[in-house]
């Protein structure tokens, strides 16, 4: 008894997980059919570039059908045309990445690359292309398209290189500019300290030559001082000459001149008795003395 209702629970357990898989299966089925159904309102709004509406059904589709590639696709179209570029390679990347078959893939990597040449970003480009490429080898569009990027790669590559040594030459024209505004600061610097010290200099020397006037001035105010001390005569301002002061114990010109002439007298008187003599003494002829 035991045995057959054991067997009873796990035929209805197994009967019921058929029936959940069953329901499950049903609505997923569902919601890709919804999915698919907002994919195609999708595209008609967008074939009469109706945008919005087609980016929310887009939007619906995914939702309900994470696995729609299609969907995502269709909607990095929409972003692509409306030159939302970044918004385009999100999707692109996401329908690769659900995409399970190779042309969904190489469509998927090919609208990569034209975002990225849309951006000039075109090494990332290449490698879009080679993707693309790899799903798809015989596509000539996606040929055509890396041998451009290739092209433009390499030519943007020559610019940079360019750029980069005009770069460097104008960081050392900027260094040598540099440079000889520095050397040009310097030597203002350097004048403006010659310029200092030459004025200190002359200062000082304009005050020494300030003093030695100060000490001329008071030199001369001092003489004139003592010149207008000193008397003057009648008849002038000249100062009268100092006569010469006798010394101690010495006798005075003017008595000296007494003196001589003191003894001139005295030596004509003894010289006129002398005379006097000599006239009494001598014999007056009268005649001739024959």
């Amino acid at each position: 008894m035991k045995h057959i209702i054991t067997l009873t629970v796990l035929l209805f357990t197994c009967l019921l997980g058929f029936s959940q898989e069953e329901e499950e299966d049903k609505a997923k089925q569902k919601a890709i059919k919804s999915s698919n159904n907002y994919t195609w309102e999708g595209n008609k709004n967008l074939d009469q570039n109706k945008f919005a509406e087609a980016e929310a059904d887009y939007r619906k589709a995914i939702s309900k059908n994470g696995e729609n590639s299609n969907a995502s696709y269709n909607l990095g179209n929409a972003y692509y045309t409306n030159e939302t570029y970044s918004e385009a390679f999100g999707r692109f990347k996401q329908a690769g990445e659900k995409a399970t078959s190779k042309p969904e893939k190489h469509k998927a990597y090919h609208n990569m690359g034209n975002v990225f040449m849309k951006r000039k970003e075109y090494e990332k480009a290449v490698e879009a292309y080679k993707q693309a490429l790899r799903n798809n080898p015989t596509d000539e569009e996606t040929r055509y398209n890396l041998a451009l990027a290739k092209e433009l790669l390499k030519k943007q590559q020559e610019e940079d290189e360019k750029n980069q040594d005009k770069n460097q030459d104008d960081k050392n024209q900027d260094q040598k500019d540099k440079d000889k505004e520095d050397k040009k600061e310097d030597n203002k610097d350097q004048d403006k300290e010659n310029q200092k010290n030459q004025k200190d200099k002359g200062d000082e020397g304009d005050q020494k030559d300030q003093k030695d006037k100060e000490d001329n001035k008071e030199g001369n105010g001092d003489k004139k001082k003592e010149e207008e001390k000193q008397p003057k005569d009648k008849e002038g301002d000249k100062p009268q000459e100092q006569q010469p002061q006798p010394r101690p114990n010495q006798l005075s010109k003017q008595q000296i001149q007494n003196l001589l002439e003191a003894m001139q007298n005295e030596e004509k008187k003894v010289q006129d008795k002398i005379d006097a003599k000599k006239v009494k003494g001598v014999k007056v002829k009268n005649e001739k003395d024959w």
